[in-house]
């Protein structure tokens, strides 16, 4: 009988640790999406810190109207990618060619597919999951 109660201990055990390990995997998996999406103190699009000085502040607020958090260099290529659709765009920048359009393309692309990715029932539901689990 003893090691019938043996074994169910560690049956036990082991199940408590594959249920640890698959909730660390969840948390991994929010932590990746929202700290490599989300951050508000980094360009969206090339990643460098972005500061608050008032310069920078200023910058910022010139390009308010812009869907995503840029840094000055970022603003000012998605504004000519913009522009390079409705036919203008600044000619003196001869390398905003096809392939750089082609680039711009599938970030933005790519940014509308997390952003569905973020909105999905899945992912809604590993949120509220690991928010049932956080201890009180």
């Amino acid at each position: 009988m003893a090691d019938i109660i043996a074994i169910d201990k560690k049956r036990k055990i082991k199940d408590k640790e594959q249920a640890e390990q698959i909730r660390m995997h969840k948390i991994l998996a929010v932590r990746k999406v929202l700290h490599c999406t989300q951050c508000a103190s980094k360009c969206e699009k090339c990643g460098s810190q972005m500061g608050m000085s008032m310069r920078e502040g200023r910058q910022a607020s010139d390009h308010r109207h812009l869907p995503y958090n840029f840094c000055e260099s970022c603003a000012e290529e998605y504004s000519d990618y913009i522009a390079r659709l409705q036919g203008k765009g600044n000619p003196d920048y001869y390398w905003h060619n096809d392939a750089w359009l082609d680039i711009w393309q599938k970030w933005i692309h790519y940014q509308h597919a997390i952003d569905t990715f973020l909105k999905s029932k899945e992912f809604t539901r590993l949120l509220q999951e690991l928010k049932q689990d956080e201890p009180i």
